[in-house]
């Protein structure tokens, strides 16, 4: 099960390699929403694979009209917000989120007694993700940028106020509250992700984050990379 796929086909099949993993074990793909870095091989991989897509109804007509596509019905598996989706093996939590999308979801995994969760693009930590976001065994959290360097650098300030809002992106610091409410001694493994490239840097990010860990459980802090792919064990 991958979730979103803004990356080309291409890329997604190379880090999946190395990895050891076969693209052929894919099954489908858990679409958040309709930006472009999250749905950017949708068409591809309709054409070129079996993967069923995974996604809102709202998230889906806003792919089709995004990518200029028709998803077939036969590759479409209809999720809803707050509803629990079994399918192969995997049961999905997809939850709503504070984001300027469509109809944006983060999502919450269970397979094989694991509970994972994968949560980017939110301007804040509503309750409700802070519910969502408990008692896991990994938890991938955005820590998109750091609110000095997004103040300082050269987007344009309405690019700036969008992301700053309350339907943006989670700062370093927002994210390190964030997991100074949901850590717990279960927690095995936190992700650090969709880190800005013009806006962040890594060691930021893991600093930010680090001391609530620290405080709080022994769970492993990795910070994930645009460039390649890496595996946490669970």
């Amino acid at each position: 099960m991958l979730i979103d796929a803004g990356i080309s086909l291409r890329q997604i099949k190379k880090r999946l390699e190395s990895l050891g993993w076969s693209s052929d074990q894919v099954r489908g793909v858990a679409i958040s929403h309709e930006h472009s870095d999250h749905i950017n091989a949708v068409p591809v991989i309709l054409n070129r694979t079996d993967w069923m897509i995974l996604a809102t109804p709202n998230t889906l007509d806003a792919i089709e009209i995004t990518k200029g596509i028709e998803v077939p019905k036969s590759r479409w598996i209809p999720l809803v917000a707050g509803r629990a989706k079994d399918w192969e093996g995997w049961r999905l939590h997809p939850f709503a989120l504070p984001h300027d999308a469509i109809d944006p979801v983060a999502y919450r995994v269970e397979a094989g007694g694991a509970h994972l969760a994968v949560i980017t693009d939110l301007g804040y930590a509503t309750a409700l993700t802070i519910e969502y976001a408990s008692d896991l065994d990994l938890l991938a959290l955005e820590s998109n940028h750091d609110v000095g360097m997004l103040r300082d650098g050269p987007y344009p300030p309405l690019l700036k106020a969008r992301i700053l809002s309350r339907v943006g992106h989670l700062s370093n610091d927002s994210c390190a509250e964030m997991l100074d409410r949901v850590l717990s001694p279960k927690l095995r493994h936190i992700v650090l992700a969709h880190l800005s490239e013009q806006n962040n840097d890594p060691a930021l990010a893991r600093l930010a984050s680090a001391e609530a860990v620290k405080k709080t459980c022994g769970a492993s802090l990795h910070v994930a990379s645009q460039d390649e792919a890496f595996e946490v064990p669970l």
